[in-house]
């Protein structure tokens, strides 16, 4: 058969009227998934949904527009590489961070999972592709293969109560019992379902101190038991960009692949010379700067908080130095990054420069409200930083040599 004339995916976009809004469903999301995956056997996953999806629009004759007889230009930021040297699923996907940290290093998503939609919206403009919705929903044994999982997945306390309780009347007990309820559960049930390579798992800090360390003792073990080897750190986004900002980083890899002795170490950075100006914009629009009324009451805040010895306060970022942590909670007010304006109130700054401040290039697609994109970046990770682990953990899974 021969080469058909090749198809925009911006063409695709407009003819199946591919657009994220509150009503988006699964279907849409197998329909992106199934024209991504058209080389390496994993559309057959989507394919149903993706007739369904067509159907609605009387066009389910054209499914097979996207053969790999029809070739397709990816008309987007980000393209995947092709062909790829590894395949990754992406959970808790946010808008992408770790998604283009790994597909930058030559990975390919053969699926994702995101049930925000405002953030689907971004990472569709971004990526060609809509994630599917709420991962507690979607049966981990029609998740086509992968060769690494990556998580930036939310943290849930957990009880032991009521696994003591089963080992003191001789019940049997697993990750079943002592995760459900949480989101951590999900990663354990695709992980021991679909057994890849390895992992990534992105969380905040404390995740390590949380309930007293009970939190990670329960992950550790869930993810030493189902196979993996695991190796954890906290590392620190201020050396790859001017952002103090801990997040724990928790790899695996299968044992009975690489054995106990894995060749793997984190990146390790002591020193940097990230400087917040080099993110800020030339001229931000006038909107950004704070209010008289609003400046004031972080100032009184402050004093108020600081005479009864707390340290909450604004944060007025040295234009030499790093800002503190950005937070999803930035649009509130902005005060946790402050950018000082000589003979002005300061500002909060704009989205592209918090996008800057999380590692995002800026060809990287900002397709929702100011607000939006404060919480979006604000709860997705340093993609430098991310990056570098990934370089590490590539390393390790795409060298054959290393295998037990």
């Amino acid at each position: 058969m021969s080469r058909k004339k090749a198809i925009k995916y911006s063409e695709i976009r407009e003819r199946f009227k591919i657009q994220v809004d509150k009503a988006t469903d699964d279907q849409l999301a197998s329909f992106t998934h199934y024209i991504h995956n058209q080389r390496n056997g994993s559309a057959q996953c989507y394919l149903q949904g993706a007739i369904d999806y067509c159907r609605d629009f009387n066009l389910a004759e054209d499914v097979d527009l996207f053969s790999e007889y029809n070739p397709m230009i990816w008309d987007i930021p980000f393209p995947v590489p092709e062909p790829p040297l590894f395949k990754f699923i992406d959970l808790f996907a946010g808008i992408g961070g770790i998604r283009l940290a790994y597909q930058n290093l030559g990975g390919k998503s053969v699926f994702t999972s995101e049930i925000d939609n405002y953030a689907k919206k971004t990472y569709e403009a971004n990526f060609g592709e809509v994630p599917f919705g709420d991962i507690t929903k979607i049966d981990e044994n029609l998740i086509p293969d992968h060769d690494i999982l990556l998580a930036g997945f939310p943290c849930q306390p957990f009880s032991i109560a009521g696994v003591s309780k089963k080992a003191s009347l001789g019940r049997e007990h697993g990750f079943k019992d002592k995760t459900q309820g949480t989101l951590f559960f999900d990663i354990a049930r695709i992980l021991e379902a679909k057994q890849p390579k390895a992992f990534m798992l992105e969380n905040v800090k404390n995740l390590v101190s949380h309930d007293k360390g009970n939190t990670f003792k329960i992950i550790a073990g869930t993810l030493t038991d189902l196979g993996y080897k695991i190796f954890f750190k906290v590392l620190d986004g201020k050396y790859y960009v001017p952002q103090h900002r801990e997040r724990i980083i928790i790899v695996g890899f299968r044992e009975e692949i690489y054995g106990n002795d894995v060749p793997f170490t984190f990146p390790s950075k002591s020193e940097g010379d990230q400087i917040f100006r080099t993110i800020l914009e030339d001229e931000p629009e006038e909107k950004y700067t704070l209010s008289d009324k609003l400046w004031n009451y972080l100032q009184d805040y402050a004093v108020k908080h600081k005479a009864k010895g707390n340290g909450f306060g604004f944060g007025m970022t040295d234009l030499n130095g790093v800002a503190r942590t950005l937070s999803a909670r930035y649009y509130k007010d902005g005060s946790e990054v402050l950018v000082p304006q000589p003979g002005n109130n300061p500002r909060r700054m704009t989205p592209r420069e918090c996008a800057r401040l999380m590692g995002f290039p800026d060809n990287f697609i900002i397709p929702v409200s100011d607000n939006r994109a404060y919480k979006q970046f604000g709860n997705s990770v340093i993609v430098p930083m991310i990056q570098a682990v990934a370089e590490q953990v590539t390393k390790v899974m795409l060298n054959e040599q290393n295998r037990k």
